[in-house]
């Protein structure tokens, strides 16, 4: 977690791909932004007019199958976790992100070709200081057998994630990340989607991932990986749950200083701890850094906030290990 000043896209860069749901092409292009937007989505090629919506938690109306962000008119984009995750992974700011169609496309199934794009337009400082959610208190939050928390971490922030499934060929799996843009790039950013064929094949039946396939996803049956070219990772599933983290709270509107610690967790548990942080005030506060000439420092400035957050859901596969 680099301190200094916020950044964003020097240029535009576009990505075409399926909708995972529709199975239609669908094209994003991701580009610059003003210091302090933060993510902006621009739903374009509506009746000739575009609208905007930004990546915080008071834009998600839905939440069943995949995170829709709207606003009082309606519905505007899905499917935004992996795009998210890039972008907050890869130390990105402040950016917009053109969609024209009602899904982000899916691409590979992970955040690699949003990287891609990143790459491609290339990454820029911005004349303000980089501003941070920082977690004062613990906060924690526990579903059946899933547990969360967040708690304080002034260095960066740090993932701790665990998975246990009773499927034998995922079973239970362990990831801790300290994000940097190098960690996430090289540990992260190609790890897949993931579901079981038996959830697939419901979703098909009721209309929704008509867009998924083994081009985009790793699957499992009972007993055994059904993808032929195998694993990209021996852990891949904590290694997507982790870019998952990352692109969820993405929508907390900043970037965290903080650590999350997730087991058997999913979409909705991170939304939950999400949700308790940023309803307690006292948990929680939005620091800059008072001088950017010694990184070292760790001095920090108490800053005003609006702040708002939220979550996202899955395409398909399981929320909950």
């Amino acid at each position: 977690m680099k301190f200094g000043r916020q950044t964003t896209l020097r240029s535009q860069a576009t990505v075409t791909g399926v909708g995972v749901h529709s199975g239609l092409p669908v094209n994003l292009t991701i580009g610059p932004a003003s210091v302090d937007a933060g993510f902006i989505f621009v739903r374009t090629g509506l009746d000739g007019s575009d609208r905007e919506v930004r990546a915080i938690a008071e834009s998600v109306i839905a939440t069943e199958f995949a995170t829709v962000l709207g606003d009082r008119n309606g519905p505007l984009v899905s499917t935004a976790e992996h795009v998210l995750a890039a972008l907050r992974g890869m130390g990105v700011d402040n950016a917009t992100i053109e969609v024209d169609g009602p899904e982000v496309p899916i691409m590979d199934g992970s955040a690699a070709a949003f990287v891609a794009a990143i790459d491609q337009a290339g990454i820029v400082s911005q004349s303000a200081a980089r501003r941070f959610l920082q977690i004062t208190r613990p906060v924690q939050v526990a579903i059946g057998d899933s547990f969360g928390e967040l708690r304080p971490n002034s260095s960066g922030f740090r993932a701790e994630v665990e998975i246990d499934f009773a499927n034998p060929v995922i079973g239970r799996q362990n990831y801790i990340l300290d994000l940097s843009a190098e960690r996430f790039r090289r540990e992260i950013s190609r790890a897949r989607t993931f579901g079981c064929v038996n959830d697939v094949a419901r979703l098909w039946s009721a209309g929704f991932a008509l867009g998924a396939s083994f081009e985009n996803s790793v699957v499992f049956d009972e007993s055994r990986l059904l993808n032929a070219e195998g694993l990209r990772y021996g852990d891949e599933c904590v290694r997507h749950k982790m870019l998952d983290v990352i692109g969820d709270l993405a929508l907390a509107g900043l970037p965290m200083l903080g650590t999350y610690r997730s087991v058997r967790g999913g979409h909705k548990l991170n939304y939950a701890v999400l949700t308790a942080l940023l309803a307690d005030r006292t948990a929680w506060r939005v620091v800059e850094l008072e001088t950017t000439a010694r990184r070292s420092s760790r001095t920090y400035a108490e800053v005003g906030s609006g702040m708002v957050g939220g979550m996202v859901a899955p395409a398909y596969g399981p929320d909950v290990s």
